[in-house]
């Protein structure tokens, strides 16, 4: 069920205001177009995969979710046409550990948007509980590892593949 107490306005560094909601299911075609927004390098960055087209499987596991387990935010331009990012966290059954992911719109990078949905998100996870949020990166990320790191994530080695690290940041 969604709550409306998890939508809400947030304002970057650089005075950029947006809104941020969960997603729902009639958010899989905007997501779907919000995604042919995104960078080559940042698709891949984002499913550590090659990926040039987000399908509906995909889309489908962003928007039919179910709210207690997994969360994905959307984040709209102030008026509500335009989806500049969208950031989802999963929870494992316990809702102890959570991972995040998070895309941006190219045109929207650089505006603090990334930070505030971050930060916005390990907020959401540590009023659910969850005692540490977890972010897996490919090592060329160093954007999003950096933006991690100032917020307090760890980085740790991935034991799975050397291409990867993982971030991780204890809550409470």
């Amino acid at each position: 069920m969604i709550t409306d107490d998890l939508s809400r306005d947030l304002s970057t560094r650089t005075g950029f205001t947006f809104h941020v909601r969960p997603a729902g299911p009639d958010d899989e075609a905007g997501l779907a177009e919000f995604f042919t927004h995104v960078t080559p390098e940042d698709l891949r960055f984002r499913f550590l995969t090659t990926v040039r087209e987000v399908g509906h499987d995909r889309l489908a596991a962003m928007t039919k979710i179910d709210h207690r387990q997994t969360e994905n935010f959307i984040a709209f331009t102030e008026d509500g046409k335009t989806i500049v990012a969208t950031g989802m966290l999963a929870c494992d059954a316990a809702l102890e550990r959570g991972e995040v992911a998070i895309s941006i719109r190219s045109e929207y990078k650089h505006k603090g948007v990334g930070w505030e949905l971050l930060r916005h998100i390990c907020n959401f996870a540590e009023t659910k509980g969850v005692k540490v949020v977890e972010s897996l990166e490919d090592r060329q990320n160093h954007e999003a590892i950096e933006i991690e790191r100032e917020q307090g994530f760890e980085v740790d080695e991935c034991p799975d593949d050397v291409r990867l690290v993982v971030l991780r940041k204890r809550l409470g």
